[in-house]
């Protein structure tokens, strides 16, 4: 079967739309899941996502809400496939993603720890970044938990306007 590029443009945004479980200002696109939209030969819309998290719990609704999303734009076959290779990085949030993060009191995390082939290096000192305040823009923040509402984020304190917040940990 033939199908044109119309067709998976339409496919890709209704995909690129589905909002996150956990994160709903941010869409899946925004937070770099949305890795691939391809329609197959027999006309099969597929769809690959990557979690944030392996075992991520929100993974299960997302499937659901992309295949939703995609069978409402008119496609009657649809496969929501995880690719976890490479491993999802928080540097695929998009510039979009990060600013509606930061607009919704939200860090967004910084640059990733770089990623080099072969055994991972074990490191006994932190790696924790500090993250300025998204509500006035401090930098003098604490940590208050390593694990926020979601495995994803961690809780912050800002020492200048005292307000809390939650941080988008880098990965």
């Amino acid at each position: 079967m033939v199908t044109t590029l119309t067709d998976r443009d339409r496919a890709h945004r209704a995909a690129a739309a589905v909002t996150d479980p956990e994160l709903p200002m941010l869409t899946l696109e925004d937070l770099g899941i949305l890795r691939e939209v391809r329609i197959e030969e027999d006309g099969t819309v597929a769809v690959w996502i990557t979690p944030t998290y392996s075992g991520c719990p929100a993974l299960a609704e997302m499937r659901v809400d992309v295949d939703r999303a995609v069978r409402a734009a008119g496609f009657a076959q649809v496969e929501v496939r995880t690719a976890l290779s490479p491993a999802w990085s928080s540097d695929w949030i998009t510039d979009e993603g990060r600013r509606k993060l930061s607009e919704h009191g939200i860090s967004p995390p910084g640059q990733a720890p770089a990623r080099t082939s072969g055994p991972v290096p074990l490191t006994l000192s932190p790696t924790r970044t500090v993250p300025r305040c998204p509500l006035c823009g401090g930098a003098d923040t604490e940590e208050l938990s390593r694990f926020g509402a979601t495995s994803c984020k961690s809780l912050h304190r800002c020492r200048s306007c005292l307000e809390p917040f939650e941080h988008v940990k880098e990965i």
